[in-house]
């Protein structure tokens, strides 16, 4: 004789926030997530779940560093990488150097307005 376990619906703190929330912000979607609660589902697991999966398919993209298994191909990217990186930052000095020549041209231009009003 076979049994069927029903799963009965776990009140977890997530639980109860997402279906608030669900009927704060949008009532369909507090339904759904309602149903979802009541079916036996755990709002926390598919969180859980959706985060694992964005890391999967995004991987390495954070560290750029990480090696092609093509030794030619690495050397071509870190090399771009490099040149790039010492591009980016001699534009912020130039940036740098382009602000503080139009500080320096707004401030002469205040102090000699100063002279011409005390004079």
């Amino acid at each position: 004789m076979s049994y069927c376990h029903a799963e009965t619906a776990r009140w977890t703190p997530a639980n109860i926030a997402a279906v608030a929330l669900g009927f704060v912000f949008f009532w369909p979607a507090g339904l759904l997530i309602l149903f979802y609660v009541l079916s036996g589902g755990d709002v926390s697991k598919v969180f859980h779940r959706s985060k694992d999966w964005v890391s999967e398919k995004v991987g390495g993209m954070g560290s750029a560093r990480q090696t092609s298994g093509n030794a030619a191909f690495d050397a071509y990217r870190d090399e771009t990488l490099s040149r790039l990186e010492e591009e980016q930052r001699a534009f912020g000095d130039f940036m740098e150097r382009l602000k503080r020549a139009r500080d320096q041209e707004e401030f002469d231009r205040f102090m000699a307005e100063r002279r011409r009003g005390d004079a």
